[in-house]
């Protein structure tokens, strides 16, 4: 904000908040999850499919707010790939490095894939409905209302899985948590003033960030689609990445999968239709057919994982496969024009 304020260019500002949400997104997190522990556990779930990927929500908006379609979109796919192929990348390759092999929950990890092929589709269909009929009239007014409808079959779909998840088959997602219980760390009315605090410093930061973006490209000679697609996922999720693969270091895989998979899905399930349904009601137009590059590597990503994770086993080789993947997109946004 400083830097906006004292004009030192896109370049300090863009940076300078981008290293700013980092801390804030880890308080933003902790604030969650202690309100969760003062709450039931379907009220915690619900609180952490909430705020589980607030920055996200909070900088997709803003972007959104200012007509940054095309960057909103390329973030959100980021923030799946980010989370699918670099973060439970680095969580096979750090785990299999003090674990020969590590085992983990293969119907829990199937039924997330099995989710994330139906989030895929989503981005498929209205992609297959351009093609089919690039010259028609009344496709751009067809596609939003496509969207609209799959955005709200999405919900509907995120919902029955919290209710799997957190009631008819709970003891899937949470053998390793019976195992300790968290304590409270801070009160009720100081997490919840912490979260509003960290929400509303987040969406202050988010708002010079996203504003930077096209001054910043412009002097770097960098495209938005490596901005949205790798850097700006960067920030939403770098706690979670620490947590990730801190704790697949401990053998704890189905805990760190329930990080970094189950980040991703919210994404594909809740947020991205969320931000659909707030595109609708302030006007701006955001569908649900995203860049051909970005739904291409999308769908090969959550391929490529489904594949891996389907026999509940996992080594270091593995690890170093998702991470090259990973290597292999980003370089060939860096260069896109």
């Amino acid at each position: 904000m400083l830097a906006d304020f004292l004009e030192w260019g896109p370049i300090w500002t863009f940076w300078l908040n981008f290293l700013a949400i980092v801390p804030l997104a880890k308080l933003l997190g902790f604030a969650t999850e202690e309100l969760a522990l003062h709450t039931s556990e379907t009220m915690g779930g619900l609180l952490n499919a909430t705020f589980g990927n607030a920055v996200e929500v909070i900088v997709s908006i803003v972007a959104l707010q200012q007509g940054q379609v095309q960057v909103v979109q390329a973030s959100l796919v980021g923030s799946i790939l980010s989370n699918l192929l670099f973060v439970t990348g680095f969580c096979f390759l750090c785990g299999g490095y003090y674990h020969r092999d590590q085992f983990f929950n293969a119907t829990a990890a199937n039924t997330s894939g099995s989710l994330l092929t139906i989030a895929v589709m989503s981005l498929l269909v209205p992609a297959a409905f351009v093609t089919s009929q690039p010259d028609s009239p009344l496709l751009q007014d067809n596609l939003l209302s496509i969207s609209h409808g799959i955005a709200l079959i999405m919900l509907v779909i995120y919902g029955f899985y919290l209710w799997f998840q957190l009631s008819t088959h709970a003891s899937l997602y949470a053998p390793e948590a019976e195992q300790e219980t968290e304590e409270q760390q801070v009160s009720l009315l100081f997490a919840g003033a912490l979260l509003l605090a960290s929400t509303v410093t987040v969406a202050i930061n988010s708002e010079f960030l996203v504003s930077s973006i096209e001054g910043m490209t412009e002097e770097w000679n960098m495209n938005k689609s490596f901005v949205g697609l790798i850097l700006l996922p960067i920030v939403g999720n770098a706690a979670e990445h620490v947590t990730a693969v801190t704790v697949a270091m401990k053998n704890k895989l189905d805990l760190a999968l329930g990080v970094a998979i189950g980040s991703s899905m919210q994404i594909a399930l809740l947020v991205i239709p969320i931000l659909v349904i707030i595109g609708w009601a302030i006007g701006q137009p955001m569908s649900l057919y995203f860049q051909t590059f970005d739904t291409t590597v999308l769908f090969i990503s959550v391929l490529i994982t489904v594949f891996l994770i389907q026999d509940g086993r996992s080594n270091w080789l593995e690890g170093m496969m998702m991470l090259a993947a990973y290597g292999m997109i980003a370089l060939t946004v860096f260069f896109q024009v």
